[in-house]
């Protein structure tokens, strides 16, 4: 969930690159190639999501009260201008060809046709924007009123998301974890995420990270339900208990959309407190992100003494254990220069009680530090074990400086379609 901040792009703009003076000319040059992938979540879109219900283009797909505290649930649809229509015959290609892998004696009537795109909006209580995605709508020749919903895995549109995984996976980097095996498959990169909104932040690691084992933690039946019916999240990651899927097995289109990523990720209905507190898993790194509909963080998941603070330390990897959190900012002005926001009293004492989470007597060296969003007004906050500074002094320019060297490879390892430094220097604020 995000605080807006009046800041929009015009479709032509492009972000504001940031000093990246720490970095090699010849690593420069690879990233500014980088960034001529195209960067389908880029906040230029923004103004195609964020639109006026009165738009006549707007429409709910979903709307329901829920029991748990976020109030009324809804999704509303706005058009997406990209992929064009010129782009459908290659999309189309690849969906006839995962069919034909998943089916093997389909016919020619069974071909897969795009319908279109759109932008899909969770909300609460009609005025929180609690997450943005993009889907691609197909449907069978032989059955078009019969359509299916792909959520598109590498958009991320909401910038504290793009922010919560540029920072923690170059800190998870940065503390001496293999990045490079677990993209390829090669090692197992165990993640929780605590909140789901839409799934955009968990199916985006499980679509870049082959070796990535996602457990997502949901306590609002609603949410889970939107995210599958109105946002295009796999239904066949459902889990009933931990590393086991409600459905024995996938079905043919899920196998078509899905095949290779929904295997790996197990949505659990249940409360973070309680799934934590009963988990055996060794954790490398957790994301939370768990407003609820009054734009409330919940005291328990930051207390310092409450269980799941407690159970979360002792799952959390001892070497390289990283945590992200999603936080409002204490401010919603920032300095005239858009460079730092104030570590005030909210932001500060959630931030400290993190901190001494991973900090212990069985574990390595605990670091934390705190960046700004661009464009809203969130706080991403990342606490990590057995950080490695470049200088082997742990002070802001040290540690700056190694996640900056560190992004780079976080970048090209994952062929991400936006630059992690851009959301790893602005305000940047170390921990004490």
């Amino acid at each position: 969930m995000w605080l807006w901040r009046v800041s929009k792009l015009s479709p032509k703009t492009t972000l504001r690159r940031l000093s990246s003076t720490t970095i090699p000319k010849h690593q420069q040059r690879q990233l500014r190639q980088q960034h001529l992938v195209r960067d389908e979540g880029s906040w230029a879109y923004s103004p195609e999501w964020w639109g006026s219900d009165a738009d006549h283009r707007t429409h709910s797909v979903f709307r329901a009260t829920s029991d748990h505290g976020n109030g009324v649930v809804s999704v509303l649809s706005y058009p997406s201008s990209f992929p064009s229509a010129i782009h459908w015959p290659k999309t189309e290609n690849w969906l006839q060809k995962r069919y034909t892998e998943a089916c093997s004696n389909s016919r020619h009537d069974q071909d897969l046709k795009v319908l279109g795109y759109q932008w899909r909006v969770l909300r609460f209580n009609d005025v929180t924007r609690q997450s943005t995605v993009k889907v691609l709508a197909t449907a069978k020749i032989s059955d078009p009123s019969t359509v299916y919903y792909m959520q598109q895995p590498h958009c991320l549109a909401i910038p504290y998301v793009k922010s919560m995984v540029a920072a923690g996976l170059t800190a998870l980097s940065t503390c001496n974890y293999d990045l490079t095996n677990a993209v390829g498959g090669n090692r197992k990169l165990r993640v929780l995420c605590v909140g789901h909104g839409g799934g955009s932040l968990p199916l985006f690691l499980a679509s870049k990270i082959q070796g990535a084992v996602i457990d997502i933690v949901e306590i609002d039946p609603l949410v889970i339900s939107a995210s599958i019916d109105a946002m295009g999240f796999p239904s066949c990651s459902v889990a009933t208990l931990p590393g086991q899927h409600a459905l024995s097995r996938a079905t043919t289109m899920d196998d078509v959309l899905w095949k290779g990523i929904h295997e790996r990720l197990f949505l659990h209905e249940s409360d973070a407190e309680k799934f934590i507190q009963d988990s055996s898993y060794l954790y490398d790194i957790v994301f939370i992100d768990a407003y609820d509909g009054d734009d409330i963080f919940p005291r328990k998941l930051w207390d310092p003494d409450s269980p799941f603070m407690e159970s979360l330390g002792r799952t959390l990897h001892p070497s390289h254990g990283t945590v992200v959190v999603n936080l409002h900012s204490d401010a919603d002005i920032v300095s005239p220069d858009q460079s730092n926001l104030p570590m005030c009293k909210y932001v500060s004492q959630v931030s400290r009680a993190y901190k001494s989470l991973v900090a212990g007597k069985n574990t390595s060296p605990g670091l934390g530090f705190t960046v700004s969003v661009p464009w809203v007004c969130n706080t991403t906050l990342v606490v990590c074990r057995g950080f490695l500074a470049t200088s082997g002094a742990l002070n802001r320019d040290s540690v700056l400086n190694s996640l900056s060297l560190k992004s780079l490879e976080v970048v090209m390892d994952l062929d991400m379609p936006f630059s992690c430094l851009d959301y790893l220097k602005r305000g940047f604020f170390l921990l004490d």
